[in-house]
């Protein structure tokens, strides 16, 4: 991609960084924002006021009820949660984050890990204290009265039988995955009758979970209700999105979730992203670009200065904010990829419903193994050209110098 264009819209984007600051809008607000005419400053910062919490928001004439977190101030999810003690079993990626965002909010909330293992002793360097607030497994478990069954999706279903007979009538499980009660036939994961089951999905990492929430921003996630029994699932499994650090919740189902998320990441999320990636540059190199051109070409550009671009703005931004050259191909040639790749995205779709991807990965990560086999391939990506290269692109950006 030419650099005219990338410059130009990097102009555009620092034009309005260095314009005056104005009241950051709610999720809610700026949808809105999009589909209704300019109005005076006065009106704007009214309606701002009028759309926080719950609403209905047109998606391109879906409409949907979205939550936001003003609808949870946090004197209200202290009274809410008063008498419950979240007991979060795991602490990896999504159980660090969770873990520490609800602690900061002030809810009465315990670690549950294997005793003196790799979790429970970088627990305690977060400033989990044994005894107190960090407990194994079983004591936590048996503490709870919301267990957050944030474990992987292999341990998860290995531990089951296990975990099964302590979540007793009166608790509320707890997944950030459907993963588990959705392929129970897979998982064995068979849910107990006369409990509340919830899930909340930040659509992000749990170190992104946390980065925005001590930001003061909250990271966008769904929310779910496998089973209810008080009647009060649904508004328990909202308060918990806002309490883990959701900015803004959506509903959705305990399938849906799952089918979207598997779908997601094997897609544009991380697989495709990377299948593309790599057949660009490869292209790029057999056709004489050297190492350098050919990934900043093809990621340099894309991660630094378009994709975020696109994400701030859309992509109509992006198309009115490149050369006409760029935007012409752009456009065309997108109709081309689309039509190309629709075909294997169905086919994706259908492994994930189907269980098959599923059934993979319990196998994979059932292996003795599998530590040692995810290593090798993850050394033989660290090893191709593209990101070897990429490390010394890196190395170059000002802010590395």
């Amino acid at each position: 991609m030419a650099s005219q264009r990338s410059s130009r819209a990097l102009r555009l984007a620092l034009r309005q960084l260095s314009g005056p600051r104005v009241q950051q809008r709610t999720f809610v607000s700026a949808v809105n924002a999009a589909s209704r005419p300019a109005v005076k400053q006065a009106a704007v910062s009214s309606f701002v006021q009028q759309t926080r919490g719950a609403k209905t928001v047109d998606f391109a004439g879906d409409k949907e009820k979205v939550y936001e977190r003003d609808d949870w101030p946090r004197d209200k999810l202290l009274d809410y949660f008063k008498d419950d003690t979240l007991a979060l079993i795991g602490y990896g990626s999504q159980g660090h984050g969770q873990g520490l965002n609800l602690r900061d909010n002030g809810l009465n909330v315990i670690v549950g890990v294997r005793k003196n293992g790799a979790s429970w002793k970088e627990a305690v360097q977060d400033g989990w204290v044994p005894g107190t607030n960090l407990f194994d497994v079983d004591e936590a478990i048996k503490k709870g009265t919301i267990v957050m069954n944030l474990l992987s999706d292999a341990a998860q279903s290995e531990t089951w039988p296990h975990i099964k007979p302590m979540l007793t009538k009166g608790k509320t499980l707890y997944f950030s995955h459907g993963f588990s009660p959705v392929f129970k036939d897979q998982t064995k994961v068979e849910v107990p009758s006369d409990i509340d089951v919830i899930l909340v999905a930040p659509k992000g990492s749990g170190r992104t979970v946390r980065t925005l929430f001590r930001e003061g921003r909250g990271i966008n996630s769904s929310f779910a209700v496998f089973q209810d029994v008080t009647g009060k699932a649904e508004e328990k499994a909202v308060a918990m999105g806002v309490a883990i650090g959701s900015g803004y919740l959506y509903k959705t189902t305990f399938e849906k979730e799952v089918y979207s998320d598997l779908y997601g990441e094997r897609g544009c999320l991380m697989g495709g992203i990377h299948g593309m990636f790599l057949a660009q540059y490869e292209v790029l190199r057999e056709r004489g670009h050297s190492p350098s051109e050919a990934f900043n070409e093809t990621v340099e550009e894309a991660t630094q200065s378009l994709y975020p671009l696109i994400g701030q703005n859309g992509m109509d931004y992006m198309y009115a904010a490149c050369s006409t050259t760029a935007r012409r191909g752009a456009i065309d040639w997108s109709k081309r990829f689309k039509e190309t790749l629709k075909p294997v995205f169905e086919e994706l779709y259908e492994s994930v419903k189907t269980g098959k991807e599923t059934q993979r990965t319990m196998e994979y990560a059932g292996r003795k193994d599998y530590r040692e086999a995810f290593e090798k391939e993850m050394e033989e990506i660290r090893n191709m050209e593209i990101w070897r290269a990429g490390k010394a692109v890196r190395s170059l950006r000002p802010e590395n110098v």
